[in-house]
């Protein structure tokens, strides 16, 4: 019996379960940046990349559904994109150049191959915007009722000594390169308007959004100066980290490890200090510089290092009280809702 003229065969997406690892990683590899520094890339047991200096810088970060991403809010490729975003933030912040990512994946069978796809495009592209030359040289690909990201990233420190968080000295100047509180405010917007009626995250209200207000996509796919990490470096910092977690919650690490207080000027802080305060995940890079030097690249003052006199190491602001110091804690904040 004949179909209706106007029934229309759609052929459903192919999933990683329904073509295997193999096909699904001879899909995704080809899409991702080799690097300069490559040696041996995908396809063996390990891969090699070079390290003139003689060290290398290495970091990791996870990304889960659920804490840290809603699948109806973030695209694969914002997936990809973010996900290089944090680690690459992390060697900048010690002052080095990133040059490869490590990628492995766990996600459901019933995931389309083609999402992964555009995870992998999302990579590429933030390594050939944010650190060219970076490439994407091995990773893992595995089965989870929830899907979750994990990079590892490795810097060249190029022959200078890494910039750490203990570095600081009285009298230094701090200061900022990049945003301050648009991914938090992003994130309020999308739990407060990227939902249903039920209050469950939605894909259509969440792309409106987007559309409507750029902090939404600044959440979704940060693009933080990674090149003024090295620059930083080269020009004197005294002390450097990625403002992953909130300005006041990560300051105030560099105030404990340098023994100092960290006074900010909430006048440098744009016309929401609050926000920028408690608001994580923009992955800016905060700097101490020594007293009169020429701030490089995209920073700009917003404190100094003072010393602590009565009290702990903390971050006070025009001098007093900074408060609470907010900012993203995954055991403290995470309830369980899932998107």
């Amino acid at each position: 019996m004949e179909r209706p003229a106007t029934s229309v065969d759609v052929e459903p997406p192919a999933t990683v379960q329904g073509v295997g690892e193999l096909a699904t990683l001879a899909r995704i590899l080809p899409r991702l940046p080799r690097g300069a520094r490559t040696d041996l890339g995908p396809g063996d047991d390990a891969a090699v990349v070079s390290a003139p200096d003689g060290r290398f810088v290495v970091t990791t970060d996870l990304m889960v559904h659920g804490p840290d991403f809603r699948l109806a809010w973030s695209t694969p490729y914002d997936l990809g994109w973010k996900a290089a975003a944090s680690n690459l933030a992390d060697v900048a912040a010690m002052g080095a150049v990133p040059t490869a990512l490590v990628v492995a994946l766990a996600v459901p069978g019933d995931t389309p191959v083609t999402d992964l796809e555009a995870l992998a495009d999302g990579l590429r592209d933030a390594c050939a915007v944010m650190a060219p030359g970076c490439g994407v040289v091995g990773g893992d690909l595995s089965v989870s009722a929830t899907m979750t990201i994990a990079v590892t990233a490795f810097g060249d420190l190029e022959g200078r000594p890494p910039v750490t968080r203990d570095g600081a000295r009285e009298g230094d100047v701090v200061a900022v390169s990049g945003a301050l509180g648009r991914s938090a405010r992003g994130l309020e917007l999308l739990f407060r308007l990227g939902v249903d009626h039920d209050g469950v995250p939605d894909r259509a209200a969440a792309t409106a959004l987007r559309e409507r207000d750029p902090d939404v996509g600044w959440q979704l796919a940060p693009t933080p100066p990674i090149v003024d990490g090295p620059i930083a470096a080269r020009a004197g910092a005294t002390a450097m980290l990625d403002l992953s977690d909130g300005l006041a919650l990560d300051a105030g690490r560099v105030a404990r490890a340098s023994g100092l207080v960290v006074d900010l000027d909430s006048s440098a802080l744009g016309g929401d200090p609050a926000a920028a305060l408690a608001g994580g995940e923009d992955h800016s890079l905060l700097a101490t510089f020594p007293p009169g030097a020429a701030l490089p690249g995209g920073f700009r003052a917003i404190g100094v290092m003072r010393a602590v006199g009565s009290g702990e190491p903390r971050v006070v602001v025009d001098g007093g009280d900074a408060g609470p110091e907010g900012g993203w804690d995954p055991y403290r904040l995470w309830s369980g809702e899932r998107g």
